[in-house]
This record gives C-alpha cells, sequence and structure tokens, in this order.
C-alpha cells in the first residue's frame, strides 16, 4: 500500500459512487453552473449567519450524495470532512446534523483531498464499505473571518483570491460502478516564509508543486500519464509560480493539462481579481465538473491536487509567516489502470 514515503497505493480501487455539488448566486453566474446539483439564489440560504448557511449547503451535499446512491444514509459507517471556519463549525454542526460518525478535519483548501485521500485509505483497508468526504466554504464567513467582512469594502490587490460559496461531497464506496481512486500523495508543509495573507496563490504554489513531484516520483509514471493535473485554488499567481518550479526541476509537465480549479470556476469578467479559493473550490469543481467530464468518456486519468494555507487569523496577526500544504489523489476510470 505505501510507495515511497509519502503516497498509498489502493489496490482494491475504492468507488466514488455518487457526489452533490451545492453553490450560492455568484456561482451560479459562473463558468460551469451545470456542475452544480443545487444553486442557491441567495447567500444566506433563509439562515441568521452565514456560518450556519456554510452548514445548512454541507449537509445538502451530504444529502444529494446519498439521495444519488442506492443506499440508506444509515448505511454509510464515517463522514470525514472540514472547512475554514473557527473550529471547523460549519462541518461539525452538519455533522451533528447527518448523525453520522465524525472525522473532523483542517487542511484549509486542501480539506476536500485529504478528506477523500483518508476515506481511500480507510476503506481500502477493510475500515468502511461507504464514507460521506467533503468540504465546504462561505464568502462573506471567510472574508469576516479571515480579511474584512464585506459591508467594510475593503480593497484588495491583484494577488486576491474569491472564496466560492459552496459545499462539495463524495461518497465513496467499497465496490460500485463509478471512478476509482488510485492513489494518493500526502503533502508536506512547506513554508517559504510569506507572510502576506492577500497572495494565498503564491504562498501554496510550492507545497503543490512539492506534491506533484513526490507523487510522480513515488508512483514512477510521467505526468503525461495523467490527462489532467488539477490543483485546488492556485488562482493566477500561483499555477505560473508552480510551473516555473516545476520547469526548472525538469518535471515536463504540459501547460495545456494543467488546469486550477480556481480558474475553472467563475467566467471572465467577474470580480475574482487572481481567481478562486476556498475549500469548497477543488470540492465542488472536481466533484461536479471535472468527475462529469469523466463519466462522458473526455477523461481517463486525473490526479486532483488540492492545495491549502494553513494559517490562522491569530498567526497572521502575530506576523507569521503562512505555512502551505498540498494533497494529491488520483482518479482514473477505465481497465487501463496502473
Amino acid at each position: 500500500m505505501l510507495a515511497g514515503h509519502q503516497t498509498w497505493i489502493f489496490n482494491n480501487k475504492p468507488v466514488i459512487l455518487t457526489t452533490g455539488t451545492v453553490g450560492g448566486p455568484f456561482e451560479a453566474n459562473g463558468n460551469i453552473p451545470e456542475a452544480f446539483d443545487t444553486l442557491h439564489d441567495d447567500m444566506w440560504l433563509k439562515q441568521d449567519s452565514f456560518e450556519k448557511s456554510q452548514q445548512k449547503m454541507m449537509e445538502e451535499a451530504c444529502q444529494i450524495a446519498v439521495k444519488k446512491s442506492s443506499i440508506e444514509k444509515e448505511q454509510v459507517q464515517f463522514f470525514i470532512g472540514g472547512d475554514l471556519i473557527n473550529q471547523i463549525t460549519p462541518t461539525t454542526f452538519a455533522a451533528s446534523t447527518m448523525g453520522l460518525p465524525y472525522f473532523g478535519l483542517f487542511s484549509a483548501c486542501a480539506t476536500s483531498m485529504e478528506s477523500l485521500a483518508l476515506s481511500a485509505a480507510i476503506i481500502n483497508g477493510g475500515g468502511a464499505n461507504y464514507i460521506l468526504s467533503g468540504s465546504s466554504s462561505h464568502n462573506a464567513a471567510t472574508e469576516k473571518q479571515f480579511r474584512y467582512p464585506t459591508e467594510y469594502g475593503g480593497q484588495k490587490p491583484p494577488t486576491a483570491q474569491w472564496t466560492v460559496t459552496g459545499a462539495g461531497c463524495a461518497l465513496v464506496a467499497k465496490t460500485g460502478v463509478g471512478p476509482k481512486i488510485t492513489s494518493a500523495t500526502i503533502g508536506r508543509v512547506v513554508d517559504m516564509g510569506m507572510t502576506d495573507p492577500f497572495n494565498m496563490g503564491g504562498a501554496m504554489a510550492p507545497a503543490a508543486a512539492d506534491t506533484i513531484e513526490t507523487h510522480l516520483k513515488e508512483r514512477n509514471v510521467d505526468p503525461s500519464y495523467y490527462d489532467l493535473i488539477i490543483t485546488g485554488d492556485l488562482g493566477h499567481v500561483g499555477r505560473e509560480v508552480s510551473l516555473d518550479y516545476m520547469h526548472k526541476r525538469d518535471i515536463p509537465i504540459e501547460e495545456s493539462k494543467y488546469v486550477d480549479c480556481g480558474l475553472t470556476i467563475y467566467r471572465e469578467g467577474q470580480p475574482v481579481l487572481a481567481g478562486a479559493s476556498g475549500a469548497a473550490c477543488s470540492a465542488v469543481v472536481t466533484y461536479g465538473h471535472f468527475l462529469k467530464q469523466m463519466a462522458q468518456g473526455e477523461i481517463k486519468r486525473m490526479l486532483v491536487v488540492a492545495t491549502g494555507a494553513l494559517q490562522s487569523t491569530l498567526s497572521v496577526q502575530q506576523g507569521d509567516t503562512l505555512p502551505c500544504i498540498a494533497h494529491a489523489v488520483s482518479i482514473e476510470s477505465g481497465s487501463d489502470q496502473v
């Protein structure tokens, strides 16, 4: 199961049985509205706080994933998920509503693939038959906690990104019909000494490149093995920085096959500056957009590398640097998996 130092090979190939994706009004006007099962026209979702709205989206994404399947919620052994908000409370309250045994994770915007990797590892080892795996974020809740409340109207630099309002969930199963999870590379914390919380893409890029390089080496595959290598939310800045890094390391990655969820979800003209971000970004784009392309036969193999900046509001206020991480999961379709 262990290849090298950081990579798991899932010989039993757990299946992504179904997914659920939920978004808000800004996402409805984006580039891939068809990627969502549910789109809300109100950021509040009839709740009395943005954090409760985020909780509601996570609940809906989980319920959608279960409803699409042929199983009952009671057959699910675990819910593994997390978010950006203090002590991951939106996910925790959603777990309370779902009534499932719960692993709460914080890996910032890398939480989607951390949860998927852990779900696959548990199922591959016989520890469960069904696991719900997901993450969520809310633009207004995240702005309030990490930057400025939106009503403050603070100006942002071009390197800043727009947090996705949404939730994405995958129902991972031991057997069934669907894309297979074949491996995962668990990232290490990479800290390049950056302190600007408005340049997450630049801070996360080295962690993404490090995990990609490690994955390719430990799986002993070339980048061309994958139809797409998909990063979570590097945006324009982080994508260019990570490409420069990999070119300098002689990693032969084709730029046309190197895409970013944060550059996929919104359309040109939306005021997102360097692109999208948030714990929901890679979840909704992967589960709602790229897995649909895989189901249509447009993609056979993809490596999803979710990226996260692990700072807190307190660490930023105290002048600490931005430690970052990236977790990679390979998802494959067809009979040619290795």
